[in-house]
């Protein structure tokens, strides 16, 4: 029996297990709510866990602010040994005694925090001419890399054991925490690798509001979909501004509109008499359409069909 797929929007909080690939947690996901569309927001490797959003449908169109936001690690590195990858996937490339204390680790995290700029690793989905880094690296071939600036906006060393560092990073997108890590070790002057990372949040998401995938299939259909969050819960701190049926059929028929908002520039989302409709973009008393949502660039396509034949 085929599955019968449905339009679903809004936002899941999904606890990624470990050895799943973001994709084919993503597929699984989809699969158990029966959603026809799907994405993620930040992918993770397969040995790390934690927080992974996943947008339904409409959700797609705005998850751009998730991708650019800050996130939050709880990462494990190993002291003494570095690898091919810079995490435990990778073979040991170099061993060295471990002679640093707690203190001089606390030291050396201080020179992280701020703004640093790093090395992306060539196990990495960074593209060149079209094709991820990793695919270079596994014909042999090694591709000249540009540095590139990232800020460490918290650093905490939560515990140190001689051997491994506990450690929690709050970062820029674009941050390499396998490289971090790596980096971490040469500073110590005994080298280290990533062994364990667990994402515990995205922007405003926090993993302690996530499912993981045996909660979500021990659910029953309605309980499932009461974990689904909505279309505005990924820009909850956005200046919201309501207009009325006529306002929001002239936005969506790509017109602007003058008006006094008593708002700062820059987006806004928008609200319409049946709620949510998309973000706007306001420049002084001028608000231009950003992104709607289908439903209403339709209903104006329909309005504006029926105007031409003469249909009220």
């Amino acid at each position: 029996m085929a599955r019968t797929y449905r339009s679903l929007d809004g936002v899941l909080l999904f606890d990624k297990p470990l050895e799943l690939s973001s994709n084919t947690a993503l597929q699984k996901v989809r699969r158990l709510f029966k959603a026809e569309k799907a994405g993620h927001t930040g992918t993770l490797d397969p040995l790390a866990t934690g927080l992974l959003p996943i947008c339904f449908g409409e959700a797609t169109k705005f998850s751009n602010a998730l991708l650019d936001a800050d996130k939050t690690y709880r990462a494990l590195l190993r002291l003494g040994q570095t690898t091919t990858t810079g995490d435990a996937e990778g073979e040991i490339t170099a061993q060295c005694p471990v002679n640093v204390g707690q203190a001089e680790a606390e030291a050396v995290l201080d020179r992280f925090r701020g703004e640093i700029r790093q090395l992306p690793p060539m196990h990495s989905a960074l593209k060149h001419h079209g094709k991820p880094l990793y695919e270079y690296i596994r014909k042999g071939e090694t591709i000249e890399r540009e540095l590139r600036d990232v800020v460490i906006h918290e650093l905490l060393l939560n515990s140190f054991s001689g051997s491994e560092m506990d450690i929690t990073v709050r970062c820029s997108k674009g941050t390499y925490i396998r490289t971090l890590a790596e980096d971490i070790g040469a500073a110590l002057g005994c080298g280290a690798h990533l062994i364990g990372l667990r994402r515990t949040a995205i922007a405003h998401f926090d993993l302690k509001n996530a499912h993981t995938l045996t909660e979500l299939e021990a659910m029953e259909d309605t309980e499932r979909d009461d974990c689904i969050l909505p279309l505005q819960s990924l820009m909850p701190d956005m200046p919201r501004l309501e207009l009325d049926a006529v306002q929001v059929q002239r936005l969506a028929q790509g017109q602007r509109l003058g008006l006094e908002t008593g708002l700062p520039d820059g987006r806004v989302s928008l609200l319409g008499p049946a709620g949510f409709i998309g973000v706007g973009l306001l420049q002084g008393r001028r608000l231009a359409p950003e992104r709607l949502l289908s439903a209403v660039a339709k209903q104006a396509a329909q309005a504006i069909s029926r105007a031409n034949i003469g249909v009220e």
